[in-house]
């Protein structure tokens, strides 16, 4: 059972399988993963993609307060319709374990060239 903090709500129990890993979100159609190149501030970073593409990306404010990067954190990205080229969404930001697994996967062969 969490033990609970008047701070942060919930906290997970130590001693917790960290290393384990049961699923690792893909990137689906219209979804690439990226590496995060440069924090610009305002919630906004310059990310390299898989695709060949470097996008000026923001975090959407229904995740921004659970979410925190730092350069060289692999994040799926979701480009904008329009300026698909040029901009996106941050969607999700992977642990080391699971963007080991995903290099070991071949999903991240394009990134690392």
């Amino acid at each position: 059972m969490p033990e609970r903090n008047k701070k942060q709500g919930f906290q997970k129990k130590k001693g917790g399988t960290e290393g384990e890993i049961l699923r690792v979100r893909t990137p689906r159609r219209g979804q690439v993963l990226g590496e995060v190149e440069q924090l610009l501030g305002d919630r906004r970073m310059l990310v390299k993609c898989t695709d060949g593409h470097k996008r000026m990306c923001r975090i959407p404010g229904k995740i921004r307060k659970r979410i925190w990067l730092k350069e060289g954190t692999i994040v799926l990205i979701e480009p904008w319709q329009i300026q698909s080229n040029e901009k996106g969404d941050i969607l999700w930001r992977y642990s080391n374990q699971e963007a080991n697994w995903l290099e070991k996967s071949g999903f991240l062969r394009n990134l690392f060239v």
